[in-house]
């Protein structure tokens, strides 16, 4: 369940930093146009509301994580300490093999 609560709140992330990112271009947009303020200022509006329910999204998913690590400590579940080695690190491994001598 931690990798699916870990995932969901990076996915969060993502679509903020994405939506972060379009408003940026928008504007940047408007300005190479050298167009007024005004215009298209109905899209910009939609776009901030985006981003504001993204924020409360990510804020809830907060809650979440709060609430189910609480959860955890009443029922008196430990946490894995689990190390997965990246494809990069596992290849870094080297093996010793045991040869007679002598």
């Amino acid at each position: 369940m931690a990798k699916k609560l870990f995932t969901t709140e990076a996915a969060v992330d993502g679509a903020m930093v994405e939506a972060a990112e379009l408003m940026s271009e928008m504007l940047k947009a408007r300005q190479d146009v050298n167009v007024s303020l005004v215009f298209a200022d109905d899209v910009q509006v939609k776009m901030m509301q985006a981003i504001k329910a993204l924020s409360e999204a990510r804020s809830a998913m907060v809650g979440v994580h709060s609430e189910l690590h609480e959860a955890q400590l009443r029922l008196g579940i430990r946490t894995k300490m689990v190390y997965k080695m990246k494809p990069s690190e596992a290849s870094a491994v080297s093996t010793t093999t045991m040869r007679e001598v002598g």
